[in-house]
Parts: structure tokens; C-alpha cells; sequence
């Protein structure tokens, strides 16, 4: 007995490379993991366990109950032969794993079989390996793992079970008797052994592979995360050398390089010393990825490096595409091509991707920075005419009534435009220099409203270095001056006032006028509003300006009562930065 127990033992050596290779089949890891397998792959799986189950009969050794001797298993049985198997490890591990049809399914399969092959206990073995899949079977919960104490219990029973048919079936019955007491225990033992250890290892590589490709996954989001500030920026020698320092510490290859499609950008690791940021690209290799866009594996002698003694055994290098164009190059280099696995290649064809990606988003936020900057310019040109044409009717109305005061005007208006000018050509200006234009403006507007316009100015000096787009103060103040007190005969007023507050510069433009209807008021800044005397573009470009530079919270709010008078008011963050403005 205890012969036997070793000899069954040792064919559990054959389970665990079985349990190995099985581990490899795709519909093996969707039974695993899933529980759902389409049509083909049920059938896969139900014949794969099947034959594992035939496998096992054939590892068996065949018993003689006359002379009590073991021999190997033969295509037939003698009539007093009987076989000591593990073939029910097969099928008791189907029905743990994908229930009743997989069970049923692969018992059939080893049953049917082990009835061709003969000896007395053809059918009663035949029959109990079918039950031993309906048994297992019905252990079987979905999207639960199987413990291994628990799968050597379920592998035991159904051995016991099997002895137990030999005696119920098997005749005659003292053959039968002698042949459960010569090999029922070992078998019940090593068949329980064989399933425990048989899920055991499945379940411990499956989830080994499962480590190794969430590590992987987690390096690759890392990888992402660290290089997409500097790709942001674009291919630059700087941010190339950034990203190749990223990628050489994360995967650790012999060198990272980085071309463009002209020469290297950086070269970080083994051989910095000759590959060098700004040298020519020279090999012929690197060249045909730029112009084929495929990944390639290169020897040494497809590197043909300059230098001879160089390190650089072996690269993978990959394009890197910008809207489907070939940009550059993504190498990693190592010492050999046996350093270069399959993992390695899947993981730069990705990071290529990823690189390429990032490229992309790069230039899509430059053509939106761009897009947004010629808004805002054809915005400022907008506003530049409208408050010239007004100013010249003014003057010409002075002209014939008080020339002094035309050319004084005149004066103040070339000099506003000499600022206006410069100012359109700047993304910001300071307050101090905003307010400038508004006086400006106002000296011009105090000539139509003799005695009859006041103007106060209430401004917080430390927030005139505060900077802002050109152009923003003076169409709200002119909006208030054209139509907030136009129509008043005397005692009008506007006010301007600026004031730091919670982090914010406050700039408020309120008059005493007849205020805004409420309809009128909706549309405000939205949009253009035709009218009798203007546009409303002027605070509609206002408007649209300050939400492109300091977001949506920034646009212009309005307040308006009848015969109060309209506040016209936003918030800025506070900026302490003066010195770039124009």
C-alpha cells in the first residue's frame, strides 16, 4: 500500500506541469476570472479536462488481484485487472471550476474511455467518474475561488466514492474487496492531494500574472503621470531629456533616447558619452522608422554606432506620431537582444503610443492658446475703431465752436492712441496704465458734457499693478457715459472704483443714470444688443476677453434699478507681477 501511495504521488509531478500549461490557454484564464465563455471555448475547456482525465487513467498503474502485482496500463485490461489512476483529479477540477456542463462534460469523456479499456471494474470506474463531475460540480460557485483544503476534501470524496461503486458493482465481489483494500486509500489520498495541489498552483500563477500586469499597468499610468507635464511643452531637447530620465529610471535600460526627425533631442543612460543631444541622427535603422512608422528590433549591427567599443548592444526603437505623421523616435536601448523579451517590446509599443498620445494633447492646447490669443487679438481691433470714431465726432463738433479746445483734444486723443496701439499688442496691461486710457477717454468726453459729468475715481494704489487685459476699463466706462447719463441735463456721475478683496481685484463702473430695463439687462455681455445708439459690442468683447483669460467667474456682472443708476462690476484674482506689462 504504502508502494502505491509513493508511485501515485509521484505522478502529481505530471499535474503540476499540466496545471502550468493550462494556465497558458486563453479560455482557461476567461474561465478563471469570468466565468463566461462563448460556445467554442466551452468546448475547449470541456474536451481539454476530458482528456486531462484520460491522461490520467493512463498514468496509472494497472493492479492484478490474482497475483497482486502492479504493471503499466495497457490499451486493454485483463478481466482480474483494475487500474490505481488520477483520473479523477481532471474531472473533479472541471466541475470546481465551470459547474455541471464542464463536470458532466468531461466525465463523460473519461468514463466512456475508461469502459473501452476493459477489466472488472470497467464499468463501476466508467460510471463513478461521471458522478465525480456531477459531484464536484456541485460545489461549484460562480466568481469564487476554491480553497485548497476544501478541493482535496471534494478530490478525496469522489475517490471514495469510486470505491464504493467498485464494491456495490464489481464482480466477483471478493476481487473487488481485495483490490479497495489494496489501492482505496492511496488513491482516495493522492487524488485529494493531486486536486488541492493542482488548483493551488492555477490559482497562485494566475494571480501572479495578474500582480505582474497590474505592476505593469501602475507603471505605465506612472510613466504617464510624470511625462505629460513636460510633453505638454513639446519636443525639446529640455523636455526630451526629462521624459528619457523618467523612462530610464522606471524601466531601467541600458539608455533612453529621444530624436526628432532630424537629430537627437537627448540620450540618457550607457554611451551618453558619444550620443549626444543635437548630434545627427546616423544610423540607417532609426531612419527607416521615420520613414516606414514601424517598431524594429535592432542588433549591434543594425545600431552601427561610430564608436567602436560602444555598449549599445541592442534597441527597440519605436515612432512617435503626431496626427498620424511620424515626429521622432522612442529608443531603449540594452545590452543584448536576449535582454529584449516580448513584455519588453508590448511595453514600448505602448509607451509609444502613450508618447504620441501626449504629443497630440500637446499640440491641441498650443492650437487653442493660439486660437484663443487671435480671438482676443481680433477682439482689441474691434474696440480700437469704435472709441476713435466717436472721439473724431466729438472733435469735429469742436472744431468750429472752440478750435483751441479741438487741437488740446486732439492732442490727448493721438496720445491715447499711441497707447492703444502698443496696448493691442500686449496679452495684458497694469490698472495704472488702464487707467491711463480712461482718463484719456474722459478728457475727450468732459468737452461734450460741459459742467454736466462728473467723474470719481475711488482706487486702491496697491492694486494698480494688477494686470489686465488693454482695453477693458474704457468701453464699460464709455457704456456708462453714452448710455447711462446721456439723456440727464445736469448733476450725472460716474463712478470708478477698484479695491482689493478676498484675493480678488474688485472693479466696479457704476452711474446715476435712468438704468436698464430688465429684459435688455438678460442680454447684457452675452451677445451684441442693436440699438438706437450702439452695438453693445463693446462690453460683449469686454465680457468674452476677461472669461478667456480668468475664467468664467470673471465676466462682467450687471445691477440695475430704474432712476438708480447701473453698477457694472467683476473680479479679477490679484496678480503682484507689473513689470511684463506694456
Amino acid at each position: 500500500m504504502l508502494d502505491l501511495l509513493i508511485i501515485m504521488l509521484e505522478r502529481v509531478g505530471t499535474i503540476v506541469a499540466v496545471a502550468f500549461i493550462l494556465t497558458r490557454f486563453r479560455f482557461f484564464k476567461q474561465l478563471v476570472h469570468h466565468d463566461t465563455l462563448d460556445r467554442r471555448q466551452t468546448v475547449s475547456a470541456i474536451v481539454f479536462f476530458g482528456f486531462f482525465g484520460i491522461i490520467g487513467t493512463y498514468l496509472g498503474v494497472a493492479f492484478n488481484t490474482e497475483t497482486f502485482h502492479f504493471n503499466s496500463v495497457t490499451m486493454n485490461l485483463a478481466g482480474d485487472e483494475a487500474i490505481a489512476n488520477s483520473r479523477v483529479i481532471g474531472i473533479v477540477v472541471a466541475g470546481l471550476l465551470g459547474g455541471y456542463r464542464f463536470g458532466i462534460g468531461a466525465g463523460l469523456i473519461a468514463g466512456i474511455h475508461r469502459m473501452t479499456l476493459g477489466g472488472f471494474t470497467a464499468f463501476s470506474c466508467g460510471l463513478s467518474t461521471i458522478l465525480s463531475g456531477i459531484l464536484a460540480s456541485y460545489f461549484y460557485k460562480k466568481g469564487k475561488t476554491v480553497k485548497p483544503l476544501t478541493a482535496f476534501a471534494i478530490g478525496a470524496l469522489a475517490e471514495s466514492m469510486q470505491m464504493g461503486l467498485i464494491l456495490m458493482l464489481s464482480k466477483p465481489f471478493s476481487e473487488a474487496w481485495a483490490l479497495v483494500q489494496a489501492i482505496g486509500l492511496p488513491m482516495i489520498i493522492a487524488n485529494g492531494v493531486g486536486t488541492a495541489i493542482f488548483l493551488l498552483i492555477v490559482y497562485n500563477v494566475m494571480s501572479e500574472q495578474d500582480r505582474a500586469t497590474a505592476l505593469q499597468a501602475q507603471k505605465t499610468l506612472r510613466i504617464a503621470n510624470q511625462t505629460l507635464a513636460h510633453l505638454r511643452k513639446g519636443m525639446t531637447p529640455e523636455t526630451c531629456s526629462e521624459v528619457c530620465q523618467i523612462l530610464f529610471n522606471e524601466l531601467s535600460p541600458s539608455a533612453v533616447a529621444m530624436t526628432n526627425r532630424n537629430e537627437i533631442l537627448a540620450h540618457v543612460g550607457v554611451a551618453s558619452d558619444h550620443h549626444r543631444s543635437y548630434s545627427p541622427i546616423q544610423t540607417h535603422i532609426t531612419k527607416e522608422v521615420l520613414h516606414h512608422g514601424n517598431r524594429v528590433v535592432a542588433n549591434d549591427r543594425a545600431i552601427h554606432c561610430v564608436q567602436s567599443d560602444c555598449p549599445l548592444g541592442a534597441a527597440v526603437i519605436a515612432p512617435l506620431k503626431q496626427r498620424d505623421q511620424v515626429v521622432g523616435t522612442l529608443k531603449l536601448y540594452y545590452p543584448s537582444e536576449k535582454a529584449i523579451t516580448d513584455v519588453t517590446i508590448e511595453l514600448i509599443d505602448g509607451l509609444s503610443s502613450l508618447l504620441s498620445d501626449q504629443l497630440e494633447i500637446a499640440a491641441a492646447e498650443q492650437a487653442h492658446e493660439l486660437a484663443k490669443d487671435a480671438e482676443i487679438k481680433a477682439l482689441q481691433a474691434q474696440i480700437s475703431p469704435h472709441f476713435f470714431f466717436n472721439s473724431l465726432n466729438v472733435i469735429i463738433s469742436l472744431i468750429r465752436t472752440d478750435p483751441d479746445q479741438a487741437r488740446q483734444l486732439l492732442t490727448s486723443l493721438s496720445k491715447f492712441l499711441r497707447q492703444n496701439v502698443e496696448g493691442t499688442t500686449a496679452a495684458r496691461v497694469t490698472l495704472e496704465q488702464e487707467l491711463g486710457h480712461v482718463r484719456a477717454y474722459l478728457q475727450i468726453e468732459e468737452a461734450r458734457f460741459v459742467d454736466k459729468l462728473t467723474i470719481d475715481f475711488e482706487v486702491d494704489p496697491t492694486v494698480l499693478s494688477q494686470l489686465i487685459p488693454p482695453l477693458t476699463l474704457q468701453p464699460i466706462v464709455e457704456n456708462a457715459v453714452k448710455h447711462g447719463i446721456a439723456d440727464m441735463a445736469r448733476g450725472s456721475v460716474v463712478k470708478v472704483m477698484i479695491a482689493a478683496q478676498d484675493g480678488e481685484t474688485v472693479i466696479t463702473v457704476q452711474d446715476n443714470g435712468k438704468g436698464i430695463t430688465t429684459e435688455r439687462l438678460k442680454t447684457l455681455g452675452e451677445h451684441p444688443v442693436e440699438s438706437e445708439s450702439g452695438t453693445g459690442m463693446g462690453l460683449f468683447n469686454v465680457h468674452r476677453r476677461l472669461m478667456m483669460t480668468f475664467g468664467d467667474q470673471a465676466g462682467l456682472q450687471f445691477t440695475t434699478a430704474s432712476g438708480e443708476g447701473t453698477v457694472v462690476r467683476f473680479a479679477i484674482p490679484k496678480e503682484e507681477v507689473s513689470h511684463h506689462a506694456i
